[in-house]
């Protein structure tokens, strides 16, 4: 009888570990009180932003002010923070590294609380050689170019790719060749590689104007066109070029409206691949989450715009290694001050609509 007993407590206890184990993604009710009262204040703008020195400078600019009533709520991982910049309510949220990261994020804050645009920055390597480290870059199209099809060894441009039929996958975009970029060897006979082509792949989403589980394609996705005529208005600002009395740029930092830019889960630090993506894409600004961002605001129906400071040139620059980490903090500061005089231009009116479509440039 006590084994009978034993194991049925067993069984009970593991239940109960199976029950919590399930319930840890589940908000609460309690919690879904509080979201309710925080939206009170809304519509929100939606800060996303990656990391922490792209986030601090923020909240240490008197630009912000915390809510008092609701100065941060946190929910799953993630802490959402809540104040005005100039009279404009806004919610802010750090995504962390990587496009997974970033989606996820945006995702949330979209889904729990009341936004009518989302305005993301930070900090990006830098593909155009026509600008400089400190720039701040706001781009009209983004793309994710880290979905790839990865050929076969003995196939070319001409061979059709894996369920490409079907509708999959595509050769619209592009490919990079491995054997082009084999050192010492200028006969493309002899220099084959085994790693042959990858193939450049648009995403598929599911918009929510769209039908459930009817899938479209994107490859460049607009910023609102709303966001990107007032970035128009921030071309004229000032910006320090200085990190220290001793380390300065050739010149004064610019704000600037690009074409492009490129988001992979990649840090670039290689010059060939810089001079690829700039050919291939016309990407400006190349980094790790800004894609993400605008591939969920724009399935979500939501205006977006990224700003995002160029912190070095992409495997190039300095002999001796990598800049990021000399202008890094310049940058970032850059990147927040364009952001923090970007939020204002928005109004204080209700929710707004996505005014554009992705493009299959």
């Amino acid at each position: 009888m006590g084994g009978v007993r034993q194991q049925l407590m067993a069984a009970v206890l593991v239940a109960v570990a199976l029950m919590a184990t399930a319930a840890e993604g589940y908000i609460t009710q309690k919690t879904w009180g509080a979201i309710r009262r925080a939206n009170r204040a809304g519509p929100f703008v939606g800060l996303v932003v990656p990391n922490t020195y792209e986030m601090v400078p923020v909240l240490e600019s008197p630009s912000f002010v915390a809510s008092k009533s609701i100065p941060n709520m946190d929910i799953q991982g993630r802490r959402f923070r809540f104040g005005t910049i100039e009279g404009q309510s806004v919610v802010m949220v750090m995504t962390g590294l990587s496009m997974l990261n970033a989606g996820l994020t945006t995702q949330m804050l979209l889904s729990l609380f009341r936004v009518k645009g989302i305005v993301h920055w930070g900090i990006a390597g830098n593909a155009n050689e026509d600008l400089q480290i400190g720039d701040v870059t706001i781009p009209e199209y983004w793309a994710h170019v880290s979905l790839w099809n990865w050929q076969r060894f003995g196939d070319g441009k001409d061979n059709e790719l894996p369920l490409e039929a079907a509708g999959d996958y595509t050769r619209e975009y592009g490919f990079l060749n491995f054997s082009d970029y084999t050192v010492g060897q200028s006969n493309p006979a002899l220099s084959a590689n085994q790693l042959n082509s990858i193939w450049y792949q648009p995403e598929e989403i599911f918009p929510k104007s769209g039908e459930p589980e009817e899938r479209q394609h994107a490859f460049w996705v607009p910023a609102s066109k709303r966001y990107y005529a007032l970035a128009a208005k921030l071309e004229g600002m000032e910006l320090p070029a200085c990190v220290n009395a001793t380390t300065c740029l050739p010149r004064a930092p610019r704000v600037t409206r690009v074409s492009k830019g490129c988001s992979a889960n990649v840090f670039l630090d290689n010059a060939e691949y810089r001079q690829f993506l700039r050919k291939q894409f016309e990407c400006t600004p190349v980094e790790m989450e800004s894609a993400a961002v605008a591939l969920v605001a724009h399935t979500q129906g939501v205006p977006f715009l990224t700003i995002r400071s160029l912190s070095d040139l992409a495997g190039g620059g300095s002999a001796l290694g990598n800049e990021a980490s000399t202008f890094i903090d310049i940058a970032a500061k850059n990147a927040v001050e364009v952001m923090l005089k970007f939020v204002p231009l928005l109004g204080k009116g209700g929710d707004e609509m996505e005014d554009g479509a992705a493009a299959d440039m």
